[in-house]
């Protein structure tokens, strides 16, 4: 997912997506484990897919902080 896809969610569907995104990454990790995983490069980009939107919301977080102080 791009970050520009993330933006255009609000907060609570991003965090979804995230909790979402965990779940599978978790999945990946105990089919890897367990020598199922076919495709070893899904780790990779659910990781940078969770790490994407960590930092949408954590921009978020910043302006509405911002905004606030003025």
């Amino acid at each position: 997912m791009k970050a520009d896809d993330l933006r255009a969610l609000d907060s609570e569907q991003v965090e979804l997506r995230i909790r979402e995104m965990k779940r599978e990454f978790f999945g990946l990790r105990m089919q890897h484990h367990s020598g199922q995983l076919t495709n070893t490069n899904r780790l990779k980009d659910i990781k940078r897919d969770i790490a994407r939107a960590m930092t949408v919301l954590s921009e978020r977080d910043k302006n509405e902080a911002a905004e606030a102080a003025r």
